[in-house]
């Protein structure tokens, strides 16, 4: 299969290449990751951009964009930010929202997101014990004394201190029906409930991704605010984790690309007379470098496309994906960092940061081992059936 861009996705790059150039400077990134955020005109821009270019999008696809769409722009602005973005999150949201409500709601909260800029609302998925086990989520729901009490605890929630809504799931301890699943519910609640707590997460790096751990203790809910019924399954989440984990590959790949660059300007630079990109071992990296760069694109756009047409194997792909990228990505950006020398390992090189958003991905939506749990069956049952063909 051909992984080079079409004409339109191209032109889909290109804008959002132009809208990166307008604001992310070295010095501005450099400076939104001390004050942990992007300023409101840089979101308003992007904001703009994606609703602008929604003529460009395949058809037939989600509402707001294809997945593979959705990984270019990933893709573009990390390369040209050199940093993890916010914007992951919030088209990761606007799925969510997509995907397990009706679509009068999701219209809503879309022109929402069109008119203020900002999405609304923080998800809350991860259980605090579970992680990205959910179906071990112990965060539930029942009817007790006539009402609907929601208690539990959720971490890594992206904007969970500030978003005026959170989008929770929970268990329905309420429906007895036997099921291979556990009964999933979401719910749509306002942020300033009585019994819900919000607490920042200090990470190593990604320091424009404010994320928070929540804790719901008897918090009252009102039925209105659960999402469409028969559309909350997990199956159907199994399938929105599997386009998160895609999203975060693709901020991946643009901060590879950021870290492959760096270290190819610093190859220039001359030590003992020569050409740092002149010594042999220096070629090595760079040239293994980069085949770690172009096949984490392969990867990344072969499951994207995946996912988009439905495929047989888009599980295994994603799984694929997920285990190789931000591992490969860690491995280029430590690699830049060696090739800059003492410079890499300092804040004014943005190759650090690269590194620890990386190394960060390696655990997010779905540990390294975590991947090989999935695709190890799937890889037996592949060759397998080929076998026997």
């Amino acid at each position: 299969m051909d992984y080079r861009l079409s004409d339109d996705q191209r032109q889909l790059r290109d804008v959002f290449s132009q809208m990166a150039e307008r604001h992310f400077s070295p010095e501005n990134v450099k400076q939104w990751c001390l004050g942990q955020g992007l300023p409101d005109e840089v979101v308003r821009d992007f904001v703009e951009v994606l609703f602008r270019s929604r003529n460009l999008r395949t058809q037939n696809y989600f509402k707001f964009f294809d997945l593979t769409s959705r990984c270019i722009i990933l893709d573009e602005l990390s390369y040209r930010a050199g940093t993890t973005l916010p914007f992951q999150h919030e088209l990761f949201n606007l799925q969510l929202l997509e995907d397990f409500s009706t679509g009068e709601l999701f219209e809503k909260h879309l022109d929402e997101y069109q008119r203020t800029a900002r999405v609304m609302f923080a998800t809350a998925i991860s259980d605090m014990d579970s992680g990205s086990d959910t179906m071990a989520m112990e965060t539930s729901v029942e009817t007790v004394d006539g009402k609907i009490v929601l208690n539990g605890d959720k971490s890594y929630v992206f904007n969970g201190e500030y978003a005026s809504s959170v989008l929770v799931a929970a268990i329905d301890k309420d429906n007895k029906t036997p099921s291979r699943y556990p009964h999933l519910t979401l719910w749509l609640i306002p942020s300033n409930l009585s019994g819900m707590r919000a607490y920042p997460i200090e990470k190593v790096g990604q320091a424009m991704i404010p994320l928070a751990s929540m804790k719901f203790t008897n918090v009252e809910l009102d039925p209105a605010w659960r999402l469409d019924v028969d559309r909350s399954k997990f199956q159907t989440l199994f399938r929105l984790l599997e386009s998160g984990r895609l999203l975060i590959c693709s901020t991946c790949v643009g901060l590879a690309r950021a870290a492959m660059e760096d270290a190819v300007r610093a190859s220039q630079r001359e030590r003992f007379g020569r050409k740092v990109g002149d010594f042999q071992q220096i070629g090595q990296m760079l040239t293994d470098m980069e085949i770690k760069v172009e096949s984490m694109k392969s990867l990344l756009y072969r499951a994207a496309a995946a996912i988009d047409n439905n495929e047989s194997d888009r599980r295994l792909r994603v799984a694929l994906a997920k285990r190789f990228i931000p591992r490969a990505a860690t491995e280029v950006a430590s690699d830049a960092m060696q090739i800059l020398g003492g410079m890499g390992y300092t804040e004014m090189a943005r190759v650090s940061r690269i590194w620890r958003d990386c190394r960060g991905n390696q655990i997010a939506e779905g540990t390294d081992q975590i991947m090989v749990r999935i695709a190890a069956p799937l890889i037996i049952e592949k060759y397998l059936a080929s076998a026997s063909e």
